[in-house]
């Protein structure tokens, strides 16, 4: 796939998958009405929007530069994507979808939207660990199983994952493992 397809591609699935479910289906249950919240709200809620619609863009443009592909599961990429915010976190698309839902909620006063959130993560939960991990194990084996290690699915780790290096002489005679970051650790079972 050529990176021209990849970006009309992801541009399409932006439209169609996080556009949907961050965008039009919150209008559908709050027509963008305000409730009236607190003043002190708003802003908050609009810097969670704004955040999360970064963070999308940005895990779009890497599936784009990096990957040469979607996200799209009919059009995936061609590497795997670990770079950018992909060393924080292994789902900044979907913790991004959240956090611009989650912002509107404190924007227009509507914590039934929170309720959306829930619903939206649970389902989300059970596709990446039902459908993606595997897909992604299967597709790109000991590189992915090691980013899977390294990198948490949903919280953000504070310093970026770095992929193991061969080991070297020096490291070897180290105490600590060889050829990695010593921060990296597996995530643990919830």
């Amino acid at each position: 796939m050529t990176r021209a397809r990849a970006a009309a591609g992801s541009l399409v699935f932006l439209l169609l998958a996080p556009g949907v479910v961050a965008g039009v289906v919150p209008w559908l249950l709050t027509g963008w009405d305000s409730t009236g919240p607190p003043p002190a709200h708003q802003p908050a809620g609009a810097a969670s929007i704004a955040a999360g619609v970064a963070v999308l863009l940005h895990a779009f443009a890497r599936f784009v530069a990096e990957g040469i592909g979607t996200p799209a599961p009919v059009a995936p990429t061609e590497h795997l994507v670990v770079g950018g915010l992909y060393r924080h976190v292994r789902n900044p698309m979907y913790v991004a979808v959240a956090a611009t839902i989650i912002g509107q909620a404190a924007l227009l006063g509507r914590p039934g939207l929170l309720i959306y959130t829930v619903a939206f993560m649970a389902i989300v939960a059970s596709f990446v660990h039902l459908y993606e991990e595997p897909v992604l194990s299967k597709r790109f084996g000991a590189e992915y199983d090691a980013y899977r290690r390294g990198v948490p699915a949903w919280r953000p780790r504070l310093r970026p994952w770095k992929a193991d290096r061969p080991a070297t002489a020096e490291a070897a005679s180290s105490d600590r493992p060889s050829g990695g970051d010593a921060s990296v650790r597996p995530e643990s079972p919830r």
